[in-house]
């Protein structure tokens, strides 16, 4: 039996999770790697919260584990998940039950100070949730701060290229040899 793997990249807003999936994206596709890409902020953006599911948490399983289903029967075997809380511990049954037993899962949680996650959302927040973001980016900071899963790879992105950062992403995962 081919179990499957899944990439969870993890980090407060701000932090480069989606670009520094994209860019692990770009080096497996040049390694001839097959994957599939998921943001999970998607996969459970809805409004109002289902009724009984007030953190979107049902929701969030039920889309991955359809969207999954449809990767997997094409042969894919490799997740890259990008979410914020995808690092911790109890995400772990979610992707247990999405994937398929057996599943193994390499966390990544990037780092970065307060000052570069705001210089990036600054940038970034163009709307009317700017400040807002900023308040739950350092909350959500703290929270994985203390709680990511043992073994969860630290990767720190201040000063640093997208690149060079998913360069050490990807030799977390052992995927390109």
């Amino acid at each position: 039996m081919t179990y499957a793997e899944a990439l969870l990249i993890g980090g407060r807003a701000g932090v480069g999770k989606t670009t520094v999936g994209w860019e692990v994206s770009a080096l497996l596709r040049t390694a001839a790697v097959a994957h599939a890409v998921v943001d999970g902020d998607f996969m459970g953006q809805v409004h109002p919260a289902p009724h009984g599911d007030p953190h979107r948490a049902e929701i969030t399983e039920a889309n991955l584990t359809a969207v999954w289903a449809n990767f997997a029967r094409r042969g894919y075997r490799r997740l890259l998940y990008t979410n914020t809380l995808s690092v911790l511990p109890d995400s772990a049954g979610m992707f247990e039950r999405a994937l398929g037993p057996g599943t193994r899962l390499v966390r990544v949680l990037l780092t970065a100070s307060d000052a570069t996650a705001r210089e990036r959302l600054v940038r970034r927040e163009l709307g009317s949730e700017l400040h807002r973001e900023m308040e739950r980016s350092a909350r959500k900071a703290r929270l994985l701060d203390e709680r990511a899963a043992s073994g969860t790879v630290r990767i720190a992105t201040d000063g640093r290229t997208v690149p060079d950062i998913a360069h050490e992403v990807l030799t977390a995962t052992g995927w390109t040899g």
